[in-house]
């Protein structure tokens, strides 16, 4: 089995330019991410705090996030339900840095995500997938741009959806976030050793893709 593994800090691009990536080399694509964030909406409706370790842990025992693809298209189940519309808020973002630290958390998604890559050829997004979560992917890239980059693009993104916000407000959360990813005990976002390292800041969408499978192609 083929697999891609991309990592990066939030808002660099990377769910958008893997879907791309997946759809032009043939691969399925695993929005790592979307399944921490899953879990986060769990935590979020039943009321219980980010920082309840405790209480998380044992919470997870009830959760089952699941992926499957209709035309092509990941949907991300929990307990069954399509998520895919109640995922992508701020507070499920911040939630999602919050909780996506925990041993539970991680160990939960974990046999999910190895198992697809086995079976599949996968490209796979997220935090600590090169690092941790798929270690011998033969291709790993970090993708990143600048913060102020990355708050731009996560702004026309809330526009477009119809959703009020500040720009200002996205890159301090961003930067925060970025913090928090980075300096975590478990898994933290940081660039493999053997990953090529991609700064998306002034390229175009197009041209991180081409590059992506250039890389991929190429070995570097």
């Amino acid at each position: 089995m083929h697999n891609i593994a991309i990592d990066g800090p939030a808002g660099a691009g990377k769910s958008t330019i893997a879907k791309m990536v997946a759809k032009k080399l043939g691969f399925i694509y695993v929005d790592t991410g979307a399944m921490y964030r899953a879990m986060a909406l769990y935590f979020i409706r039943n009321g219980i705090a980010g920082d309840d370790e405790a209480a998380i842990t044992k919470a997870c025992e009830g959760i089952d996030v699941s992926i499957e693809y209709e035309n092509g298209q990941q949907i991300v189940l929990l307990n069954g339900e399509n998520v895919n519309d109640y995922i992508r808020t701020e507070e499920v973002s911040m939630m999602t840095s919050d909780t996506s630290k925990y041993p539970a958390v991680r160990s939960k998604l974990l046999d999910i995500q190895r198992n697809l890559a086995k079976v599949k050829d996968v490209i796979m997004d997220g935090r600590d997938i090169g690092t941790c979560v798929l270690p011998d992917a033969e291709t790993k890239i970090y993708l990143t741009a600048s913060s102020a980059e990355r708050a731009r693009r996560r702004y026309k993104e809330q526009v477009e959806r119809g959703i009020e916000c500040d720009i200002e407000q996205i890159e301090k959360d961003i930067i925060a976030r970025d913090e928090q990813d980075m300096n975590r005990e478990i898994s933290p976002l940081k660039q493999a050793e053997d990953a090529v390292l991609l700064d998306s800041s002034d390229m175009s969408i197009e041209e991180v893709v081409d590059e992506m499978i250039r890389i991929h192609k190429n070995g570097k």
